[in-house]
């Protein structure tokens, strides 16, 4: 049986993509400005590290604004929260992404917009860690996350570096209150860098995983920051992610999430599933047009607004009692546990590995103490594949739970 998962998220690719040309690729840096709107990728990855993509999913861009949660993280991990929150805070700012944005004492209000994100990459690293050295420490840092070495775009860089007065004002800034860390011209061009690094979709869902899966990345199985690092820049990418945006954003479709203009957009459940879009036209906040749709049908379709919080999947599957050619032939799978969607994803992946010699299957619900309507549709459907390849399927359900 071939997954239904990977053709769900070509279907929702699909339904995202508009005819028109809502939105505009960012022109404000030549080297985004000669983008290729119609470029549009998506990926998922799960708790165990499985990866499914859609669209351009392999076609890579520049990281932007979405490296600012893990240098951030690694920021954190260096030096720690104490030393972090004497620079940057925690606030939502309600401003656009390059606003002035600042408390009374002078510290920028939260790291997801760029005076905050400035001030967080001279903190990455140890306090004498030398521009090049703290640069490298965030390249590998992310890379750690993504599961990959990840590159600078040297003509990105360059473009953005002619075009950033902006943020060298909000360097010096923050300098004269005395919350940066070393020279300004050497945290703007270092933080240009941060954001010129190559990603993919693919890339954006296991970088996204791994701070959903507690700092462990779920593909190389590294452990890249402590536990308490994720929890606290989840927290600030749940507040502060979407810049002025980020409240419609919560209520609305409740991932924590963090958008680039370049035209990624990331978001990381915790404990289910990470989110990668790509597509570069913007709408008036900064955010992907078709990433920011593809996020409010996953969350709607998925049941994956924070706020339902279901339980964690755990042990989902009981047991496999392979046919025994003395008997009747029949293979066994048996579930346990509760449904949701990160639940009935690994349930099927194990009928997936069901191998297609046309032997009845029994499916067994007993063990199962509920199900959810996303997690009723994935088993439905997986049933309904294993019939259409010529399986017998013999549903033990006691409770009822895929009537109702």
């Amino acid at each position: 049986m071939r997954s239904p998962v990977p053709d769900y998220l070509d279907e929702v690719r699909r339904s995202c993509a508009d005819d028109g040309d809502e939105g505009e690729v960012a022109s404000y840096i030549p080297e985004l400005a000669d983008a290729d709107p119609e470029r549009f990728g998506v990926a998922i990855c799960t708790i165990d590290g499985t990866l499914y993509g859609a669209g351009d999913d392999e076609h890579r861009f520049t990281i932007q604004s979405i490296s600012k949660p893990f240098a951030y993280a690694l920021a954190l991990a260096d030096r720690g929260l104490e030393m972090v929150l004497e620079h940057v805070g925690v606030e939502p700012s309600g401003d656009a992404f390059n606003e002035i944005s600042l408390e009374r004492n002078g510290r920028p209000r939260n790291a997801m917009i760029n005076i905050g994100a400035i001030t967080t990459h001279t903190l990455v690293g140890g306090a004498d860690a030398s521009p090049a050295e703290r640069v490298e420490r965030i390249r590998s840092g992310l890379s750690a996350f993504a599961g990959r070495e990840l590159e600078i775009d040297e003509q990105v860089y360059e473009s953005e570096r002619s075009t950033s007065s902006r943020n060298m004002a909000l360097a010096y800034l923050v300098h004269a209150q005395g919350k940066l860390e070393g020279e300004p011209h050497d945290a703007v061009d270092g933080y240009t860098k941060q954001c010129s690094l190559l990603v993919d979709v693919r890339d954006l869902a296991v970088m996204a995983m791994t701070l959903a899966a507690g700092g462990r990345n779920p593909v190389t199985r590294e452990q890249v920051v402590p536990a308490w690092v994720c929890r606290q820049v989840l927290s600030v990418m749940a507040t502060c992610g979407m810049y002025d945006a980020a409240g419609d954003w919560m209520s609305h479709v409740g991932i924590p999430a963090k958008s680039g203009v370049a035209g990624g957009v990331l978001g990381a459940l915790p404990g289910q599933v990470g989110i990668g879009a790509f597509s570069p036209r913007l709408d008036e906040y900064g955010n992907s047009v078709r990433g920011v749709r593809v996020c409010e049908r996953l969350s709607r379709d998925m049941g994956l607004h924070l706020m339902q919080a279901p339980e964690v999947a755990s042990h989902v599957l009981y047991g496999v009692v392979e046919p025994d050619a003395d008997a009747d032939g029949v293979r066994e799978v048996q579930l346990q546990g509760t449904m949701h969607f990160a639940a009935a994803e690994v349930a099927l992946r194990e009928l997936e590995r069901v191998p297609q010699d046309g032997e009845p299957v029994v499916v067994d619900l007993s063990r199962v103490a509920s199900t959810n309507k996303v997690g009723r549709r994935m088993l439905r459907e997986g049933i309904r594949r294993l019939e259409r390849d010529g399986h017998e399927v013999r549903l033990e359900d006691p409770d009822g739970l895929l009537e109702t």
